[in-house]
């Protein structure tokens, strides 16, 4: 494949609640957290094998170096994710080729000052890289502080911008987003949280706003609410949203709880945001700038982000259970159970949601209202934090098995045979 025609002839701008990306985005790419319109929608016209299963659909397996929780996204005919080796301190930016999963290139971002001490659960390297049509764009911590840096298709470092320092308290894992000429980077820590807007071409800071002194670890969203354009934040014991072209103050309201993972998702009525630390909770909030609570509920929906689909919300507990409630009304229509612990968002494709959990258990199951149904389960890898990509009618998949008791990562790509 060659990814500079396909992006040039094959486009279609896809907008998020129709936000502008100033990114042209092929309806087969994933060029960042959370795919093509940022909510968990993968392509619904693509085709995956029935009953997907490693033995029978598995194209090729990549090895990783390194360990990471970040997901990849994928671009033309390159696969781009972030690692990273404690052993040689280290923390990069690896290319794959998307059709056969051969290296194409590894840049080095940060060499040592790794903090002392993270969470067991957490890595180095825990969020996805960013694509604008040009640039590549990473955030890694590193030496105190959160970075954030440029890189050409090729692999060559362009530039890096100190967004704010950083105290560990589970770890880093807030991914940039490209919005039109900026990149919006969040940093929420216990020492100088901050959100920033960065031009794109230069990394020049164009805004920045101090944050509460909490740790948090939401990523930057924008969504097209109330006939504008708005940066909405959770966590830090708010709900806020920002101009994103200015930083300015559009409106902030309380109820959310500290500490937040989850990216926040709309209906284009209302957004949707949950917690898990101090207190569990989902709700929904108004999204006419009044900060009303139209609903909530305190169920457990800490690390796995949530998915709206045809007036109802979708989301995969922690602790295994998956959950469906009515978007306007709150009203819980089901709860199924799946088993083991998720890390891992869930992928919509067309009316099939999917899932991996922290053991490399896979589960599919229907986007209905009606009742829970579980189509398929299976296994894919033996550790998974990331959260899988569905593009092109392949799904990626990154991984860790053991090996001689050796903890190995891999990238799996599977889908039909030819």
């Amino acid at each position: 494949m060659d990814s500079q025609p396909r992006l040039s002839t094959a486009l279609i701008l896809l907008c998020g609640s129709l936000v502008s990306t100033a990114a042209p985005v092929h309806h087969d790419d994933w060029p960042w957290w959370r795919g093509p319109e940022r909510n968990g929608h993968a392509n619904p016209a693509q085709k995956l094998p029935a009953n997907l299963d490693v033995k029978k659909h598995l194209l090729w397996e990549a090895p990783v170096p390194g360990r990471g929780h970040g997901s990849p996204i994928v671009v033309g005919d390159r696969i781009y994710l972030v690692t990273a080796d404690e052993k040689a301190q280290t923390q990069s930016l690896l290319a794959y080729d998307r059709e056969t999963g051969k290296p194409a290139w590894s840049t080095v971002i940060h060499r040592g000052n790794f903090p002392v001490k993270i969470n067991k659960n957490a890595s180095h390297a825990s969020n996805s890289p960013a694509f604008d049509g040009e640039r590549l764009y990473v955030s890694f911590m590193n030496d105190g502080a959160v970075h954030t840096t440029a890189v050409t298709l090729k692999g060559e470092p362009l530039w890096s911008t100190r967004i704010t320092d950083y105290i560990v308290h589970q770890g880093y894992g807030a991914s940039p987003m490209v919005y039109k000429s900026l990149l919006l980077v969040s940093a929420d820590n216990k020492k100088a949280g901050a959100i920033c807007g960065l031009d794109r071409a230069t990394g020049d800071i164009v805004w920045k706003v101090d944050r509460p002194r909490i740790p948090n670890y939401v990523s930057p969203i924008v969504h097209r609410l109330g006939g504008r354009d708005q940066l909405v934040l959770s966590g830090c014991e708010k709900v806020m949203s920002l101009n994103p072209m200015t930083g300015k103050m559009l409106w902030e309201t309380k109820g959310s709880t500290q500490e937040t993972v989850t990216s926040i998702v709309t209906d284009g009525e209302r957004i949707f945001v949950s917690g898990g630390w101090p207190k569990n909770h989902v709700q929904a909030l108004e999204t006419d700038g009044s900060g009303k609570v139209a609903w909530r509920n305190i169920s457990r929906v800490y690390v796995p982000s949530m998915l709206v689909s045809e007036g109802y919300l979708y989301a995969v507990m922690d602790g295994g259970s998956a959950m469906c409630w009515n978007c306007k009304s709150g009203e819980r229509m089901w709860k199924g159970i799946l088993g083991g612990t998720f890390y891992s968002s869930p992928v919509l494709v067309g009316d099939r949601i999917h899932v991996l959990n922290e053991n490399g258990g896979y589960y599919e199951f229907k986007a209905a209202p009606s009742k829970f149904e579980l189509v398929h389960k299976g296994v894919i890898g033996e550790k998974v934090f990331a959260t899988p990509v569905i593009c092109g009618g392949r799904y990626y998949a990154r991984v860790a098995v053991y090996e001689d008791d050796v903890r190995r990562e891999k990238l799996l790509c599977l889908g039909a045979r030819k």
